[in-house]
């Protein structure tokens, strides 16, 4: 019985990544071999890249929290701590928010931390 071989399978798994490959420089978009390694290592930065923004927003957040909070007398930590013993229940974006674009509202948070 001669071998089977899924070649249908094979082209549409190697299409698929090479559609991946579109725009990309050199052999990269059109040798399969090259084309296959670029897009894995890709996938694999766009997978990181994912969870490194998570990081860079919430340091984001926190340096605009410090800012507003520094023109109130205060370092982050101790405005941070002082949010908790009250009982504010506002995350890092809406706070970094309101340092940002709504100081008189953040000067009044400030004011019932105190």
């Amino acid at each position: 019985m001669p071998r089977s071989v899924n070649s249908v399978a094979s082209r549409a798994r190697r299409k698929k990544v090479m559609k991946h490959a579109k725009g990309y420089f050199g052999r990269r978009k059109n040798v399969w071999t090259v084309a296959k390694n670029a897009v894995e290592k890709g996938l694999l930065y766009s997978y990181t890249g994912r969870k490194h923004k998570k990081r860079n927003f919430r340091a984001l957040w926190i340096q605009r929290i410090n800012a507003g909070s520094r023109l109130h007398g205060m370092s982050y930590s101790q405005f941070m701590g002082k949010m908790s013993k009250s009982g504010i229940e506002l995350n890092r974006k809406v706070l970094a928010d309101l340092a940002m674009n709504h100081p008189d509202a953040f000067k009044a948070v400030c004011d019932k931390v105190k």
